[in-house]
């Protein structure tokens, strides 16, 4: 099937039908189970957070198993993507038994479970693709227990941050796609197939955004945000050029890491850091700043574009 697509309207049409098929399945699953969806109890200690009181929480549950049904369909049956499927449902169940939960899990719980993802997530690629990374212009070859480790910080890094990252109507899913076509255009040779998958996420979260622009009706909860960033960790290591991250997914560092650092130095280490400074950086700049959530989300989605812009250009492909 997906031959015969490929000869009949090209790869680009390809990617632009899985595309298409991602937001209509996506759009009416929501419309059809959002009420089934666990109803969000409102967050005391976030900035307006209790606007999400009873908003159905969780949709990641519905847009993470549409993308898998349609990432599977279009792209080649490889053994390494239905493994890399099968833990991006993980990380998002792993979310949605949070979301759903009556108290909210522990940090010690999630980060393990994050640390078992990604720790088979690092296995899968190096037993696949090696242990060589390119920087840049220039390649080199990492020892495998160094290269594994890296990994598993980069993905538990990136689920974390845009866990973090998703607290205001419209932020997270805005960032994500940016970030995603920032790998889609910059790395599309090296990605090969998986430039169709970032196009079933994006055509996903687009649907998603719909419901979820504000005033929202639904949020992805941790069900979608940690499905997220195991994606984006997922597009950085197969692009061969994991440390084009670090700008690809800039915002998202920036919003969501000062929060985590703040916190493990305090609970860890008794050191307290930017005490003046709520986290994430979105909670600080609404508070302190005076930012509306239209702003927030505005000037974070250009600050994300300048920082994909200038990768682009490092890469010689702007």
């Amino acid at each position: 099937m997906v031959t015969l697509l490929h000869s009949l309207i090209g790869q680009r049409g390809v990617e632009a039908l899985a595309f298409l098929l991602a937001f209509v399945l996506t759009a009416l699953m929501t419309s059809l189970f959002r009420d089934r969806l666990p109803q969000d109890h409102g967050r005391a200690f976030a900035v307006n957070g209790e606007q999400s009181r009873g908003k159905a929480r969780g949709s990641g549950l519905i847009f993470v198993l549409c993308i898998a049904l349609v990432s599977l369909a279009f792209l080649p049956f490889q053994p390494e993507f239905v493994i890399y499927t099968a833990l991006l449902i993980a990380s998002m169940l792993s979310g949605y038994l949070d979301d759903a939960s009556e108290q909210a899990w522990n940090e010690y719980k999630k980060g393990l479970i994050d640390f078992a993802i990604a720790a088979l997530a690092g296995i899968t690629y190096l037993n696949f693709n090696g242990c060589g990374v390119s920087f840049l212009q220039r390649s080199f070859t990492l020892p495998y227990p160094v290269y594994l480790l890296l990994i598993i910080i980069l993905i538990w890094a990136s689920i974390n941050v845009v866990n973090c990252t998703d607290g205001v109507d419209g932020l997270s899913a805005s960032l994500a796609i940016v970030s995603i076509g920032t790998f889609a255009v910059g790395y599309a040779q090296e990605l090969g197939a998986y430039v169709t998958a970032a196009a079933v996420f994006a055509g996903s979260l687009l649907a998603y955004l719909w419901s979820n622009a504000k005033p929202s009706s639904v949020l992805m909860g941790d069900a979608g945000s940690r499905a997220m960033g195991f994606f984006l960790a997922l597009l950085a290591l197969k692009s061969g050029h994991p440390f084009a991250f670090l700008l690809a997914a800039l915002v998202f560092i920036l919003d969501g890491s000062l929060g985590i650092l703040k916190i493990s130095l305090k609970r860890f280490l008794h050191i307290w850091i930017l005490k003046n400074t709520l986290t994430p950086l979105h909670d600080h700049v609404r508070k302190k700043m005076g930012w509306s959530d239209e702003q927030v989300v505005t000037r974070w989605v250009i600050l994300q574009c300048m920082a994909s812009a200038v990768l682009l250009i490092l890469i010689g492909r702007a």
